[in-house]
């Protein structure tokens, strides 16, 4: 899983593993360690929510999305679930999940589970 943050937005992209697991179990998290602070931020199902959503708390990102959708994302075409929403300080941050699919250029990054890309076909 990897997350983006640039001003008020916010981009997780998942593998193909991540899209399933979180089809299937309702949840993924992974983390970063800094040493003494570990900065966890993960992906949750949730049948109370109509949108996408977001929270920090604790040194953690939970970026949640409606269960019926997260539920038959693997097994769709959709790529993309974005969502713009209202924080407690009147701002607006906008929301990007995505399925990750392989980079156009090279990259020593491990794509081996990342969607391929359609551009390349």
């Amino acid at each position: 899983m990897k997350i983006r943050i640039k001003g008020d937005s916010i981009r997780f992209r998942l593998t193909q593993t991540e899209v399933k697991s979180l089809s299937d179990n309702g949840q993924i998290y992974d983390s970063t360690n800094f040493g003494t602070i570990k900065f966890n931020y993960g992906v949750v199902l949730k049948s109370t929510i109509e949108q996408l959503h977001i929270g920090f708390d604790n040194n953690s990102i939970i970026l949640e999305m409606p269960e019926a959708i997260g539920k038959a994302w693997y097994s769709n075409d959709i790529i993309t679930y974005d969502h713009t929403m209202k924080t407690a300080a009147g701002n607006d941050l906008y929301l990007l999940l995505e399925k990750d699919f392989t980079c156009l250029d090279n990259t020593i990054e491990d794509q081996s589970d990342n969607y391929p890309n359609p551009k390349l076909s």
